[in-house]
């Protein structure tokens, strides 16, 4: 969590930048071709989107996207309006301003209410407060700290600028880190518990290197890189980046033999589906294949 009028945040939450020339969430969208879907949320998180991409910016980067209530409220609403979106394909979720994408928690509405444990609803959590079956990723450049460390965690994917840091300060603050159970899936063991014990941040450098993040760019780059990246989730069979997503995710929750039989369930509806018939029709005509998601 971070207190939002320090420098440093000393616990919570990551941060995102805002790039100096590209920002199709952060200050309205500017990439080109047509934006599908204008702003719907007011306040502070923004939901755009931009050839089936929808973009939910956390913007408060005066107090480095720390997780107020109403950020979180607007958070929970985006994620909604996004499963319902059948414009949208990808989520990104980034932060505006070029200091954090969020840096955690707000210190001093926490201490306005003597937060204990939180909630179980107190941020979104994907596939534990709020399913999202769609494809997900994160944009970060600045601090990824505490509650922003679980943003980042959250997605499927995830995109660091160079500038980006990624820690889990929860033990510097006495707080706690729950919602960390999936990092040692995401990274060998022995690395998630130095990042949970120590508190310590990691460098986008040394985050690619553990397999935290899929890919670094130069922070004026991470919004083009991060849509060129959606797209092209976006241009594949939905149905068939649907159930690949979920293949991934049984490791979590199946044991082997358990997860071969789950995956063979989940992909028999994709096999039926006139989108696996359409990709081969379209290979055999030499055309480019038009999905409809059924």
């Amino acid at each position: 969590m971070t207190d939002p009028a320090r420098d440093e945040p000393a616990h919570h939450e990551p941060a995102h930048h805002e790039p100096a020339h590209h920002e199709p969430v952060l200050n309205g969208p500017v990439l080109n071709g047509p934006v599908l879907n204008g702003p719907v949320l007011n306040g502070p998180v923004r939901y755009e989107v931009v050839r089936g991409v929808a973009w939910l910016t956390i913007d408060r980067p005066e107090a480095r996207n720390a997780l107020s209530k109403a950020v979180r409220d607007g958070l929970f609403a985006g994620v909604r309006r996004f499963n319902d979106d059948e414009s949208a394909r990808v989520l990104v979720l980034t932060g505006a301003g070029d200091r954090a994408f969020c840096a955690g928690a707000d210190l001093k509405e926490m201490a306005t209410d003597s937060l204990t444990v939180p909630p179980p609803d107190f941020l979104p959590l994907f596939g534990r407060n709020i399913d999202v079956a769609k494809p997900t990723i994160a944009a970060v450049n600045g601090v990824a700290y505490a509650g922003g460390f679980l943003l980042a965690q959250n997605c499927d994917l995830c995109v660091a600028a160079e500038s980006a840091r990624f820690a889990v300060t929860e033990v510097k603050v006495g707080r706690g880190s729950p919602w960390a159970v999936p990092l040692s899936w995401l990274v060998p063991p022995r690395i998630a518990m130095q990042i949970l014990l120590t508190g310590d941040p990691l460098s986008a450098a040394r985050a690619y290197e553990i397999g935290l993040v899929n890919q670094v760019v130069p922070d004026a780059e991470l919004v083009p890189a991060v849509q060129a990246l959606a797209e092209r989730i976006a241009a594949n069979a939905p149905l068939s980046v649907m159930a690949a997503k979920r293949t991934v995710y049984l490791a979590l929750q199946h044991r082997l033999d358990d997860a071969f039989a789950a995956a063979d369930e989940i992909w028999a509806p994709v096999y039926h589906s006139a989108d696996a018939q359409e990709g081969p029709a379209a290979f055999r005509d030499k055309r480019r294949p038009v999905w409809t998601g059924r």
